[in-house]
């Protein structure tokens, strides 16, 4: 038996269906570490006296399950029952999320792992040991962005929507990968998993009513190496959910309506763009240079001076390449694509036709046999499947690389390369 503790950290609002699931997966962990499960189930108390009171007795039965759950090492914390609710504007799944690791981080060794997981994901039973094992196999390792993977579920608006959504993500993640972004991860709050250690120094999440995770993951890269590929998935439930305010649940609510606005298909071009940053901060840290990039950080930043004071305050190129990606984080990427997408105005069958005739020549006839004629509404559901698994492998191959390469040369992440 490991000396290590597993500590699941799991909010859970109107989970009462498929938390048992959760729950199920984790109880079949064939895992040589201690496995401790917290649970948070949570809701604003002002919902007790509106529309949401349904919500409210669904977490109550959630509650009741819990308490009489006795497979599992389970500590419940209710924020739920009548007079435990949220109250004003502290509330919403990031609160959550910081109230689990409140708890857990008090009682747990630096050394212990913590597994931020959804109430509504399943996972294989060696998923804690995968983990544990690509840990053991990465030492300087402080996180892991899990690979994941949307089961279809035999609905037609649900699986075109899950379908569209996750080429959304991989276009996205693929080509941050490709030009060596530190940043190249998807971050979803149930495949997320670190040191506790390394949770402390980040200071855990913060208590965002959304893309609590995404601020996390940014946080652990700034610390660390954060590993991108695990032998074990997990796999979220592709369901509606208007929970939170975008995410999986309201993208596939909205995608299923025809408004995809919010996650655009990117084009490639604009990473190059980025890339050819990257590729000229060793030029940046002696003069300026411009570029679209360029030019959208000096209207974020409100100024045309971005980098003497790094140049000030980092002597070598070495270190003002870490301060640059610091400073031009996740964050700034997003926002600067979704500046560019505008400007361009190229529709998202367009944008990843591009991609493909790019990059992957060899297959784009085979997805694009009529490109004039492709669109995400009239494609068939294999189609788009298969697109998606596409997708998906060319990540894999990238992420295997990147963590073997990061192994063999004991780099604690691209920060730092």
């Amino acid at each position: 038996m490991s000396n290590k503790t597993i500590y699941f950290a799991i909010p859970a609002m109107n989970e009462r269906e498929f938390l048992p699931f959760t729950l199920d997966c984790i109880d079949k962990q064939q895992c040589t570490a201690n496995i401790k499960v917290y649970i948070c189930v949570n809701q604003p108390e002002s919902w007790w006296k509106n529309e949401q009171i349904e919500i409210c007795k669904n977490n109550q039965q959630t509650i009741e399950l819990l308490k009489n759950y006795a497979h599992l090492d389970i500590t419940l914390i209710d924020k739920s029952s009548k007079g435990n609710g949220w109250e004003d504007k502290k509330q919403g799944v990031g609160q959550a999320r910081k109230l689990l690791i409140n708890n857990i981080l008090p009682i747990a060794s630096d050394k212990d792992i913590l597994i931020s997981m959804d109430a509504d994901t399943v996972f294989e039973p060696d998923y804690c040991q995968t983990i544990l094992d690509n840990f053991q196999t990465h030492k300087t390792a402080v996180g892991l962005a899990v690979p994941y993977y949307h089961r279809l579920i035999n609905s037609e608006s649900i699986d075109r929507a899950i379908l569209r959504y996750e080429i959304y993500t991989r276009n996205y993640n693929l080509n941050l990968l490709r030009i060596r972004s530190p940043y190249a991860y998807t971050a979803l709050g149930s495949a997320i998993t670190c040191t506790t250690g390394a949770c402390k120094a980040v200071g855990g999440f913060d208590a965002y009513t959304s893309g609590e995770d995404f601020y996390f993951l940014q946080k652990l890269c700034k610390y660390g190496h954060i590993l991108r590929y695990n032998k074990s998935k997990v796999y979220p439930a592709a369901r509606y959910s208007s929970r939170v305010p975008f995410g999986t649940g309201p993208a596939i609510e909205k995608g299923s309506l025809g408004d995809w606005k919010p996650y655009p298909i990117f084009d490639y071009s604009g990473f190059d763009i980025i890339e050819e940053t990257y590729k000229n901060i060793h030029k940046l840290f002696y003069e300026d240079i411009d570029n679209e990039f360029i030019t959208f950080l000096k209207n974020i930043f409100s100024t045309d001076d971005l980098w003497s004071a790094l140049r000030k305050n980092y002597k070598t190129i070495a270190s003002f390449t870490r301060a640059f990606h610091n400073k031009v984080d996740g964050l700034r990427i997003f926002q600067f694509l979704r500046h560019y997408q505008s400007i361009i105005k190229k529709n998202d069958e367009n944008c990843l036709s591009n991609f493909f005739k790019r990059f992957y020549p060899h297959k784009h006839s085979y997805f694009f046999d009529n490109e004039e004629l492709f669109s995400f509404s009239s494609a068939s559901i294999q189609q788009l499947d298969e697109l998606r698994n596409f997708l998906m492998k060319e990540e894999i191959i990238y992420q295997q690389a990147l963590d073997s390469n990061c192994k063999k040369n004991k780099k604690n992440n691209f920060l730092k390369q």
